[in-house]
């Protein structure tokens, strides 16, 4: 195979530099500059100079390996994860806290002026709102097993690979986790339980899932298995309910497919309830198996706060929630609207979000399957008329045609909540055009340590 060069770059493959480092890229690597040249650099800081040795060139812009940091940054940290170098997980451990809220602002800001095109000098971008303990933050691990030549490792995938990186605990999961996971591990391993094997779709053991209910202490364990029975499963439940108090549901998942999706359609509970139950401020919801619910409660509560405050809800208004999920939002909002009209297209999604609504008392919200692009023209027709629309869209963010529709339908308030400042950014360009004026963005540090950032936007309707 021929030798990777580019002409016209003043770095060649394998050769070693000197690089300036400019910025962050997007999934947390440093944006060095050699005579001009873009190089990326995993693990290199905003203002350090850095040793590097290229690994792969492109036509404008390559990949380089960090040999040395000649001059660090002030906001450089040691990592303290033992994997994290090893680990995908996390991008942006070596980068202090403080400076990981700076640069998630800044990412914010970036992308609304690069790709939305939007005149900052008349929207306040707000700084980041971070935790004050940053640390085992996550009520929802899905960890893979795997073999190997020492027996089973139970850990999370090396960045861009499938090969699991073994470890003892994860430093942003919860305590109780991390302890779960070890044990399954260790009584599977004593049983003789194998591990499931991609390639040869062979072994047993897929994944271990724990939920964790923050507010209530309530723990739910899923062992996720190729087949429809668990040996020893007895045994693992024993286990598990001996190495941590506050379990309240061990379930069962099948999934026998060839697949990177982690759960199958069938949950059988081997022990305890179907559910477990958490709050977020004084809203509480029931979580089952397979549930969506947001993974930092924690930072949730500000999230939705923030959305809620955008509202300006005083009691008379109709609020339309797009991509209502399980009615995390709705809920909140029905607490100070007149009506909440929430709309999903996944219907099991739907389900939750009634029994949730049922669960807290709230009458004043209705829950609808399908697509909000085309459930929203059709309440227009029936004259309900949104005095406030509330997006929460995927990181692929909103479809056209929903953009459509919430031109069409001029409310007078849009509240965006967003985790990807790129498709952000373009949709916001989209309803500035079609007659609404961004006024206020507040970023929040809903993943810390990693690279995503989470915002809740406040639009008008342009009189």
């Amino acid at each position: 195979m021929a030798e990777e060069f580019n002409t016209a770059s003043p770095v060649v493959k394998n050769g070693e530099y000197v690089a300036d480092i400019i910025g962050i890229g997007h999934e947390g690597e440093g944006v060095g500059r050699v005579e001009g040249f873009t190089l990326f650099v995993q693990g290199a800081l905003p203002g350090e100079k850095v040793r590097v040795k290229v690994l792969k060139l492109k036509k404008q812009f390559g990949y380089a390996k960090l040999l040395e940091v000649l001059e660090p940054s002030a906001d450089r940290v040691e990592p303290p994860c033992a994997v994290y170098k090893q680990c995908g997980g996390c991008q942006l451990q070596h980068l202090s806290y403080e400076g990981q809220l700076v640069w998630k602002r800044q990412s914010v800001v970036d992308s609304l002026a690069r790709i939305g095109k939007l005149n900052m000098d008349g929207i306040i971008v707000h700084p980041a709102l971070g935790m004050s303990d940053p640390w085992n933050y996550r009520n929802k691990a899905q960890v893979p097993l795997g073999n190997s030549e020492g027996g089973l490792v139970a850990g999370f995938y090396a960045t861009g690979s499938h090969r699991i990186i073994d470890m003892n605990e994860c430093l942003i999961q919860h305590d109780d986790t991390n302890t779960i996971v070890q044990e399954v591990r260790r009584i599977a391993a004593r049983l003789g339980v194998t591990a499931y094997d991609e390639e040869r779709s062979s072994g047993l053991l897929r994944h271990v899932v724990v939920r964790v209910g923050f507010s209530t202490g309530e723990i739910m364990v899923v062992l996720v298995v190729n087949g429809d029975k668990l040996p020893h499963s007895e045994e693992l439940v024993e286990g598990i309910l001996a190495a941590v108090p506050g379990v309240a549901s061990i379930c069962m998942n099948v999934n026998r497919e060839k697949t990177n999706v982690i759960f199958g359609r069938k949950t059988k509970v081997l022990w305890g309830d179907e559910v477990i139950y958490d709050s977020i401020g004084d809203v509480r919801f029931a979580i089952s198996a397979r549930s969506f619910y947001q993974v930092n409660p924690v930072q949730t509560e500000v999230l939705y706060g923030k959305a809620l405050e955008y509202a300006e809800l005083n009691g008379v208004e109709t609020v339309i929630d797009a991509y209502c999920g399980i009615g995390t939002i709705s809920l909140f909002l029905a607490q100070q609207a007149k009506r909440v009209y929430g709309v999903e297209i996944v219907p099991e999604a739907i389900e939750d979000a009634r029994k949730n609504a049922e669960l807290n008392g709230i009458s004043n919200v209705e829950f609808v399957v399908g697509a909000a692009e085309e459930v929203m023209p059709r309440w227009q027709e029936q004259g309900i008329r949104s005095d406030v629309v509330v997006v929460d869209p995927p990181r692929k963010g909103c479809d056209q045609a929903l953009l459509d529709a919430i031109i069409a339908m001029q409310p007078e308030r849009v509240v965006y909540v967003s985790c990807n400042p790129a498709t952000l950014a373009r949709d916001l360009r989209v309803l500035e055009d079609g007659g609404f004026r961004t006024v206020e963005v507040q970023p929040v540090d809903m993943f810390p340590h990693t690279v995503h950032v989470e915002c809740v936007i406040l639009m008008v309707l342009n009189q």
